[in-house]
C-alpha cells in the first residue's frame, strides 16, 4: 500500500521540478538575444544553433539515461544529482562568455535532464502498479504543468521588477524544493520490478533484450517517427514566438510576455493532462493523440494570421492541448508496448531520442527559415510537418490499449 506520504511527495517533484527538468527553455533566447543581441555575436540563427548542439548532446544520452534507471535502484538519488546539475548549469550562464561556453552549459543541463522523465515514470509504476499509471501519470502531468504556471508567473512579475536575470535563480529555489520533495518518496514502498516494466512486479520474469525491444517491435518504430515529428513541428513554436516579441516589443518587456505565453499554456495544460490520464482507458491512445496532431497544425498557422502581442499569447495557449495530450500519453503508450520486457525505462529513453532530435532540429530550421524568409513562412513549415504527423499517426499507428481494457 503506497503511503499518502509517497504520493505527496511525487506531487511535489512533479511541481517543483516543473521548471528545472528542461532548463532554461524559451528565457534562453531572450537573454542571448535581449541582453546580448547582435552586437555580441547572438541572432536567432545563431541561438538556434547553441540549442540544437546542446539538444543533440542531451538526445545521445536518453537511451543510456533509461538504461541506467531501469538498472539503479535508487533512481531518486539520479534525480537529485540531475537537479542540482541543471540548475549549476543554468545559474553559471550569465558568467559564461562566448559560444564555446554558452553551449557547454546547456549541453551539461540537457545531459543531466535525459534521467527526468524515465526517472519520474519508473518511480510512479513502482509506486501505483500498471492499473492505476494512466490517471497517475493524468496526475503528475498536471503537477508538472501548474508548476510551470506557477514558476511562468513569478517569472513574469519578478523579470518586470528585477530583469531578465531573475530566472536563473528562480530556478536554483525551486531546485532545492524538488529535491526535498524527492527525499519523502519512500524508498521502500517503490517495487523495483514493476518499476521497469515487468508484468506485475515479477522478479523471477526474465526481462527482454534491449535489443529486441528496440529494434524489433514495429509499433514502438513507429511511435518513435511520430514523436520525432510532432516535437520537430512543435520545439521550436515557442521559441520562435519568444524572438518574435522581442523583436516587436523590445527587451525591457519581452521576458515578461513571453512568460505570459508560458502560463497561458501551463493553465490550459493543467485539465487537459488530467482528462488524457483518466479517460486514456476508456477512448484509447489514437484519438487522443490525433486530436494533439490537429491543434499543433493549427496552432502553427494561427500564428500568422496576427503579429498582435495578445493574439500570439492566446495562440500559445493551445500549445496547453497538443503537448498537454503528449506528455500525458508519451509513457502511457511505451508502458503499453514494453509490459512484461523488463525493459520500460530504457525504451522511454531510446523514443525520448527520437522526440529530442526532433526538437533539437527545431530550433536550427526555424532560425534559419526566420533569418532567411521571415516568421511566417517558419511558422507554415512548423504547421505542415504536424500535418504530416497527424497522417502518419491516423495511417500506421495502432491502438495501443491493453486487450483487458478494450475488452471492458
Amino acid at each position: 500500500m503506497t503511503s499518502r506520504q509517497s504520493l505527496r511527495g511525487l506531487d511535489g517533484l512533479n511541481f517543483f521540478l516543473a521548471d528545472v527538468r528542461d532548463g532554461l527553455g524559451p528565457y534562453l533566447a531572450i537573454y542571448l538575444l535581449a541582453v546580448r543581441g547582435p552586437t555580441h555575436g547572438w541572432d536567432e540563427a545563431t541561438i538556434g544553433t547553441v540549442i540544437t548542439v546542446a539538444g543533440i548532446v542531451g538526445l545521445l544520452s536518453q537511451t543510456p539515461a533509461g538504461a541506467l534507471i531501469d538498472r539503479v535502484r535508487n533512481r531518486r538519488a539520479i534525480i537529485v544529482i540531475a537537479a542540482l546539475l541543471v540548475t549549476i548549469s543554468s545559474v553559471a550562464l550569465p558568467f559564461a562568455d562566448g559560444f564555446a561556453l554558452v553551449t557547454i552549459t546547456q549541453a551539461v543541463a540537457s545531459v543531466a535532464g535525459a534521467v527526468f522523465g524515465p526517472a519520474i515514470a519508473a518511480i510512479t509504476l513502482g509506486l501505483v502498479g500498471p492499473r492505476m499509471f494512466a490517471p497517475r501519470i493524468g496526475r503528475n502531468e498536471a503537477f508538472n504543468h501548474a508548476g510551470n504556471a506557477a514558476a511562468a508567473g513569478l517569472a513574469a512579475a519578478l523579470a518586470w521588477l528585477l530583469g531578465p536575470v531573475v530566472v536563473f535563480w528562480l530556478m536554483g529555489v525551486l531546485a532545492v524544493l524538488s529535491i526535498v520533495a524527492t527525499l519523502r518518496i519512500r524508498p521502500a514502498e517503490i517495487d523495483e520490478e514493476m518499476a521497469r516494466g515487468l508484468a506485475d512486479g515479477a522478479s523471477d520474469d526474465a526481462p527482454a533484450s534491449v535489443w529486441s525491444v528496440l529494434l524489433t517491435n514495429r509499433a514502438l518504430l513507429t511511435f518513435a517517427v511520430i514523436a520525432f515529428a510532432f516535437h520537430l513541428a512543435n520545439a521550436a513554436m515557442l521559441t520562435s514566438v519568444s524572438q518574435l516579441l522581442t523583436r516587436l516589443e523590445g527587451k525591457d518587456n519581452a521576458t515578461t510576455l513571453v512568460a505570459g505565453c508560458v502560463l497561458a499554456a501551463q493553465l490550459v495544460m493543467i485539465p487537459v493532462a488530467v482528462l488524457a490520464g483518466r479517460t486514456a482507458d476508456r477512448w484509447g491512445r489514437k484519438p487522443l493523440f490525433l486530436i494533439a496532431f490537429g491543434v499543433l497544425a493549427a496552432r502553427g498557422v494561427l500564428y500568422t494570421v496576427s503579429d498582435d502581442s495578445v493574439w500570439l499569447l492566446a495562440v500559445q495557449a493551445l500549445d496547453g492541448v497538443g503537448a498537454g495530450i503528449f506528455g500525458a500519453l508519451f509513457p502511457i503508450v511505451i508502458a503499453d508496448l514494453t509490459r512484461g520486457t523488463g525493459r520500460f525505462n530504457v525504451a522511454q529513453g531510446a523514443v525520448s531520442t527520437a522526440q529530442g532530435l526532433g526538437a533539437s532540429l527545431s530550433a536550427a530550421l526555424a532560425g534559419t527559415i526566420i533569418v532567411a524568409g521571415g516568421y511566417t513562412l517558419a511558422f507554415w513549415t512548423l504547421a505542415a510537418i504536424a500535418a504530416v504527423g497527424f497522417v502518419l499517426y491516423a495511417a500506421l499507428m495502432p491502438e495501443t490499449k491493453p486487450a483487458a481494457l478494450i475488452a471492458n
